[in-house]
């Protein structure tokens, strides 16, 4: 994507979409700390990075996590979400998995559900702000 000013071009359209996901670990368990977390953090930029969608802000909680980004408008936004779910999903487990074991006996990580919302340039900064909270609640 390539940004002039504010906003993305491309060869048919000027854009800017901003989307806040929330992710939530199945039943809630508090899993996603230390190396957990951290290993997260990593598979959360590769994924963006690989579809070269920029991250503006995000937070892992114990339990979820909230990402601000942007998106081209031709992005199937569920199979997008559900493609990260899977990729972090098969990777954690596989890599974690005598962590995990005590919460989740089968191989389950997020919940099935997830929270989107569009985010508009009146209120990116509130929303940044908003992530950048989560840890201190």
């Amino acid at each position: 994507m390539k940004k002039k000013n504010s906003y993305y071009v491309n060869r048919h359209s000027c854009f800017l979409l901003q989307y806040h996901l929330v992710l939530v670990t199945k039943y809630r368990h508090p899993v996603m700390v230390n190396k957990i977390r951290e290993r997260i953090l990593f598979l959360i930029s590769e994924y963006f990075n690989n579809w070269d969608f920029p991250i503006i802000e995000y937070e892992i909680c114990a339990d979820h996590l909230h990402i601000l980004f942007e998106t081209m408008p031709n992005v199937n936004l569920s199979n997008f979400i559900n493609g990260l779910k899977t990729y972090i999903s098969r990777k954690i487990r596989k890599e974690f998995s005598v962590e995990l074991s005590k919460y989740y006996w089968k191989p389950y990580f997020w919940s099935e559900s997830y929270f989107i919302a569009t985010v508009s340039e009146r209120s990116t900064d509130l929303v940044k702000q908003y992530i950048s909270t989560q840890l201190k609640h």
